[in-house]
């Protein structure tokens, strides 16, 4: 039996941001459970139709990560109530067909994640990320999605995620994500 494999896209590429640094509790928490990985597309660049065919490099790497993958996990903090335009691009690539393929993330199970440090969290970013993908025909992961607020309060002395009040929510979110995705994977006639 193979692993499940889950791929994380974090929606900012700030090296240290809290959402990759949420991405990495979740892979802790995931532990053997799963193969967990966090896509690096800071190197993608900006949609532009006269270099879609052929694609570039990084976009036909990612794409190839997204395939390869059972499941997707966003976590995605929220500028001005949406998610950011980094992730708008990576979506807007990783949505167009591959010659006679169907997009890579056509029926991916997705679960999202996110943290800030306003008192909204992420949920207006969530909304709109829910949108957008639910219209790419990704497989969404409604119940549980994680939204943290005020994430300066748990920090430690170093200014790293330490998630003291909000844990167990992340290791529900992780427990009901692995499932979601052995179901589909299964329902898909794969090996679970």
């Amino acid at each position: 039996m193979r692993p499940i494999k889950i791929l994380a896209i974090v929606g900012s590429l700030r090296k240290d941001s809290y959402n990759r640094q949420l991405a990495l509790l979740a892979k802790e928490i995931v532990g053997d459970r799963a193969e967990f990985e966090i896509l690096d597309y800071s190197d993608v660049p900006l949609l532009n139709q006269d270099i879609e065919n052929p694609p570039p490099e990084p976009v036909r790497r990612v794409r190839e990560a997204v395939k390869s993958a059972d499941g997707i996990w966003f976590f995605t903090p929220e500028y001005n109530h949406f998610f950011p335009g980094v992730l708008k691009n990576l979506l807007d690539w990783l949505s167009l067909p591959v010659g006679k393929e169907a997009p890579a993330i056509v029926k991916k199970p997705a679960a999202i994640s996110g943290t800030t440090i306003g008192m909204h969290a992420t949920a207006c970013a969530q909304d709109h990320l829910v949108t957008l993908i639910s219209y790419l025909d990704m497989d969404v992961m409604n119940k549980p999605r994680l939204t943290i607020p005020y994430i300066q309060e748990q920090l430690d002395s170093e200014g790293r995620v330490t998630l003291s009040k909000s844990r167990r929510y992340l290791e529900r979110q992780a427990d009901a994500f692995l499932a979601f995705v052995r179901k589909r994977v299964g329902d898909a006639g794969h090996e679970a």
